[in-house]
């Protein structure tokens, strides 16, 4: 099981796969930029935006029609900022086994109504 909160669960569809079958990294760091963007708004409380993404692994592999779940902790807090960890985690459509299918870092700033740098609350995160 992964570390972390549940934000998100997909089914990777035919228009996710990359040209030798298997499904797109960019559609997996997607998935887990919106998963780790729900969590920064939810405890930033109020809009948070993606700055930074770095340490991408994709160590297995997903078919079209599995299920991916997508994980995320806060692991870091700066004045206007959250750092969270994603982990994405695939199961086959027609069973139970799962694979760590891909793991990164997201750095998400708090913005105000005018779109800059808010500090993040005393009680969030």
């Amino acid at each position: 099981m992964a570390d972390g909160e549940l934000m998100i669960r997909a089914t990777a569809m035919p228009t996710d796969l990359n040209p030798y079958g298997g499904v797109f990294g960019g559609w997996l760091m997607a998935q887990m930029a919106l998963g780790a963007g729900a969590l920064a708004s939810r405890e930033g409380q109020g809009k948070a935006v993606v700055v930074h993404a770095s340490d991408f692994t994709f160590p297995g592999a997903m078919q079209v029609g599995d299920e991916l779940s997508v994980y995320c902790e806060v692991v870091a807090t700066g004045r206007t900022s959250l750092t969270i960890s994603a982990q994405g985690i695939g199961r086959e459509r027609n069973g139970d086994a799962t694979v760590d299918v891909s793991q990164g870092m997201f750095k998400f700033v708090l913005l105000d109504e005018k779109d800059r740098p808010r500090r993040l609350a005393e009680n969030a995160a």
